[in-house]
């Protein structure tokens, strides 16, 4: 007579299992401690289980003057567990990658939820997860850190590129160049039979240039960032940029102070797009929704910006520092449509905040390592090349600010913010004419992007780091060059 249930496991018969999955690489050998995990929570009461799995090998060296001043590297691998029930979820992480220390994970995260293990005679049949898709294998990407610098290689590249900024800056007080290699292999195994692996490599390198003579001061930051190109380092112009990065200096340095006020102003391409990810984009992210921070939540189809910007966050540009294959939640990397000529098209979803405000799943549920949940998060946002040239821009303002680099800033939960420019020069007649220093952006993002009335056709894009509930992230921020109508700058 045949088993009526030939291939299901007794609640009791977990503890002699034994699984040998490989110890130092995610593959097919996985799946079967996964899906019978996942089996378990599901016969314990949870609504829908996640496992989240992951290595990394970090690296971070630093030069300032003429000496390597730090080099800090970092090993890790752990795993996170999240169960759901109803709209209730809970997140637990473990360094255990064994049979029994994910078990232990699983367990504690459905007492958190009020679940609890199956009796000892209960079926526990396994979750049939689809055939792993396997990003590194389909992307070659298996042998990219084995590719990557050495760390004598490191060290070199950055003591010469340190050398640049002394020959061609003026007044130094302090030069320091700073590069970091983050290697991360992942593997996402769910209820829902989603059974993913990928690799990421991300890469950064920058100059910070301090100068200073008497009371006058500049402070000039500038850096580069990428995805799945191991030789990266290698082909950085750090010759350039310690030119470009001096000259920004050497014009500061010497600048007037801006007075306060309201004006027009022109906001260059590449990095100037922080503003619009920080003071918008964090708005459009469902999370904001779930926490009611958002003035947008109810606005979807409705005009929230000037009709002359159209703005996309995507994880599919070439190379982008936001770019992935897939998310943290094993869904394929999207292009998603925020803005359309000014109307509000579309949210920032992850899984759960797709299940809790209705919004369909981006492709952007994204955690900084296994300690966090996976939350709804930008990846490449950028408003998108519009119909004028630079030029344009500068010849329709008679008396503004042309802000070409942006500093640090801040944002409240609403859309409030304050941004620094690093770079600011008078716009007069139409023309750039002399350096300004000590400018503040002030604002509030409901109001400015109503005034973003011009945008040209030089998108460019720039590396950045993003902060939030799920810790910090990769991403690209960047525009056009932007004319806003009227904004409140600071000065003296």
């Amino acid at each position: 007579m045949l088993s009526t249930y030939p291939s299901t496991l007794l609640s009791k018969e977990l503890l002699d299992l034994h699984y040998n999955s490989t110890s130092d690489r995610f593959d097919e050998t996985w799946e079967a401690p996964l899906s019978t995990l996942l089996g378990l929570g599901r016969a314990a009461g949870a609504d829908f289980i996640e496992f989240f799995l992951e290595r990394t090998n970090y690296i971070n060296c630093q030069a300032e003057e003429d000496a390597i001043t730090s080099i800090s590297p970092r090993l890790s691998t752990g795993a996170g567990v999240r169960v759901f029930r109803g709209q209730a979820d809970c997140y637990v992480s473990t360094n255990d990658l064994s049979f029994n220390g994910l078990k232990a994970a699983l367990e504690k995260g459905l007492s958190i939820l009020g679940l609890q293990l199956p009796s000892p005679n209960a079926y526990i049949p396994e979750i049939n997860l689809e055939i792993l898709r396997d990003y590194a294998i389909k992307k070659n990407k298996e042998t990219w850190l084995s590719q990557c610098s050495s760390m004598r290689e490191m060290g070199e590249v950055l003591l010469d590129a340190n050398a640049q900024l002394k020959l061609k800056a003026n007044h130094v007080q302090s030069r320091r160049a700073v590069y970091f290699r983050d290697w991360q292999e992942v593997l996402i195994a769910a209820s829902d039979g989603t059974f993913a692996r990928d690799i990421r490599l991300s890469q950064s390198v920058g100059y910070s240039l301090l100068c200073a003579d008497g009371a006058n001061r500049a402070a000039i930051n500038q850096r580069v960032g990428d995805t799945s190109k191991p030789d990266f380092l290698r082909t950085w112009n750090y010759e350039a940029t310690a030119q470009e990065v001096a000259e920004s200096a050497g014009k500061m340095l010497y600048a007037d102070y801006i007075e306060s006020g309201n004006y027009p102003i022109v906001m260059a391409n590449q990095f100037g797009g922080v503003i619009f990810h920080e003071a918008c984009g964090h708005l459009l992210e469902t999370t904001q929704i779930e926490r009611k921070t958002t003035p947008f939540a109810d606005k979807k189809g409705e005009k929230i910006a000037h009709e002359s910007l159209t703005a996309w966050d995507e994880g599919l540009s070439s190379e982008a520092f936001g770019t992935i294959d897939m998310d943290d939640e094993g869904m394929p990397a999207q292009r998603t449509l925020l803005i359309e000529k000014g109307i509000l098209k579309n949210f920032i979803s992850d899984r759960t905040g797709s299940m809790r405000t209705g919004h369909p799943r981006t492709g952007s549920g994204r955690r900084q390592n296994y300690t966090f949940a996976a939350a709804s998060r930008m990846r490449n946002t950028y408003i998108a090349p519009g119909e004028y040239t630079t030029e344009d821009l500068f010849a329709s303002i008679d008396k503004g600010i042309y802000c070409k680099k942006m500093g640090g800033g801040s944002v409240g939960a609403t859309g409030q913010f304050n941004f620094a420019v690093d770079e600011a020069y008078l716009i007069e007649n139409g023309k750039v004419t002399k350096p300004l220093k000590g400018a503040t952006l002030i604002g509030d993002a409901t109001e400015i992007m109503n005034k973003i009335s011009m945008c040209s056709q030089d998108l460019g894009l720039a590396a950045g780091f993003c902060g939030s509930v799920s810790g910090s992230i990769y991403v690209t921020v960047g525009q056009p060059h932007i004319k806003v109508d009227g904004i409140t700058i600071g000065g003296r």
